[in-house]
């Protein structure tokens, strides 16, 4: 199956969603599977990954709710409260329904040691148990951060959203470089392809912007451990979603079949036992 590993859907709240920016103001509206479902047909995309958009439970049970109704929604990246003193009986209680394959919080809106405080690392070091994964939404700076938190948890799969968010927009590769790298050589984390659209100039990037960052990604990481997603409808401030889907398509078409295959869907279906 072709996966898309990394999109979202809401009812559009102007409190809720106060993150899109005017600069954004073309996604301050609803984006349900309905709006989907002829997109991915159009992209020959089989069905995607639905994540977290707002920090509830709430939300996790928004999201089960549309997968139970429309099948090509392959699995659930929730949030839950990983400082809670409950935490076992949280997971324990999201892992009676199957949709539900990890979890995330949005810790590029946190300071990087967040990740590093005793509460949230004991929230992380159960998920293994449950057989849970975990994205890692990260700026730049977060990077080293999250080497302490993976380095700690060797048996727990992450993975890093939009490749960490460097700055495209700048050109910058230093530094964003050296610490992908680094978290690369822990073989339970994988990476995302995904919102690079929305970290270059929305009206002005071109595709050979993005190659510098896919050639350090796919060298660290190799081709086992890379999966696409669009991030829609974020990306669509940027670019349409057969224009987001096309810079890592056209990026990888000369690899082997096979490992396209395997960026454009296996690696994902295997991450989140699809």
């Amino acid at each position: 199956m072709r996966i898309d590993s990394h999109q979202h859907f809401w009812h559009y709240d102007p409190i809720k969603h106060e993150w899109i920016d005017d600069e954004m103001s073309n996604i301050r509206k609803d984006f349900l599977p309905e709006d989907l479902a002829p997109i991915l047909k159009v992209n020959e995309i089989d069905g995607c990954v639905a994540v977290q958009a707002d920090q509830t439970e709430e939300e996790t049970n928004f999201l089960v709710s549309l997968a139970k109704e429309n099948s090509f929604i392959k699995g659930i990246v929730g949030w839950v409260d990983l400082k809670a003193e409950n935490i076992e009986d949280r997971l324990a209680h999201f892992k009676q329904e199957p949709l539900i394959k990890g979890f995330r919080h949005v810790l590029q809106g946190e300071e990087p040691s967040f990740m590093l405080q005793a509460d949230f690392k004991n929230g992380i070091s159960k998920l293994k148990d449950f057989g849970f994964t975990y994205d890692l939404l990260l700026f730049p700076q977060h990077i080293k951060a999250a080497i302490e938190l993976v380095k700690e948890n060797p048996n727990q799969p992450f993975v890093i959203d939009h490749i960490s968010k460097p700055y495209i927009k700048k050109g910058i590769v230093a530094g964003w470089s050296e610490d992908i790298k680094a978290i690369s050589e822990f073989p339970n984390v994988m990476i995302k392809v995904s919102g690079m659209v929305t970290e270059a100039d929305y009206k002005n990037w071109k595709k050979e912007d993005f190659t510098p960052y896919l050639d350090i990604v796919t060298e660290a990481f190799g081709t086992d451990r890379i999966m696409f997603g669009s991030d829609w409808p974020v990306c669509l401030v940027a670019a349409s979603y057969t224009e987001m889907q096309s810079i890592p398509k056209e990026y990888y078409a000369t690899f082997s079949n096979l490992e396209q295959e395997k960026i454009l869907g296996l690696n994902a279906e295997r991450f989140y036992n699809l």
